[in-house]
């Protein structure tokens, strides 16, 4: 069906962006990845979709990565997982470190995310872990990635401040506690 928009960035807001596409808005639910990797408004942006259609809706659903939207598409598959579910998954890690902690059977990492409890942990993990393959550097690099994430949010910073910063760390950080890490993307999120 639609399967990417490019456009006008008209306005983000947590959780959605809207996208003028040729003088139409185009409202399109978003994880935090993909709104920490989004340009200002007023800027030129594309978009992998998946749209899903229901009697009552169409909803629209953008991923800045290939991996994203791969991922999201894979939690659809898991029984009674929601796409809102599937995006608070996708939000509370990058998809690298979501597919490590489901692979390995990461029950306490999956709880951390907000909105995701042990019933659906263990659904997730149940369902998936034998279709994902093996992990591979880029998972173990980012595996304490939740973690920081969590952290943050915990702060008060939203999923897509959490997610920004987290890119933005130096990759010399990886190997540090976690702590270190959360005091090096404060200096990120409030530079003084």
């Amino acid at each position: 069906m639609l399967a990417s928009v490019r456009g006008t960035l008209e306005r983000a807001v947590p959780g959605a962006v809207v996208i003028d596409v040729g003088g139409v808005g185009y409202r399109v639910l978003v994880p935090a990845s993909t709104a920490a990797a989004l340009p200002p408004v007023g800027g030129t942006v594309r978009l992998l979709t998946h749209l899903q259609v229901r009697e009552d809706a169409l909803t629209l659903y953008g991923f800045a990565t290939q991996a994203e939207i791969d991922l999201f598409e894979r939690l659809l598959t898991v029984s009674k997982l929601g796409p809102s579910k599937a995006l608070a998954l996708l939000s509370g890690s990058t998809p690298a470190g979501l597919r490590a902690d489901i692979v390995r059977g990461n029950i306490a990492a999956l709880t951390r995310i907000p909105g995701i409890g042990k019933v659906i942990a263990q659904q997730v993990i149940f369902d998936l872990k034998d279709k994902l393959g093996q992990v591979d550097e880029e998972a173990e690099a980012g595996e304490g990635d939740a973690d920081l994430l969590a952290w943050l949010q915990a702060m008060g910073f939203t999923a897509a401040q959490a997610q920004s910063a987290v890119k933005r760390l130096p990759e010399s950080t990886r190997a540090h506690p976690v702590e270190e890490r959360v005091r090096a993307a404060l200096t990120i999120l409030r530079p003084e």
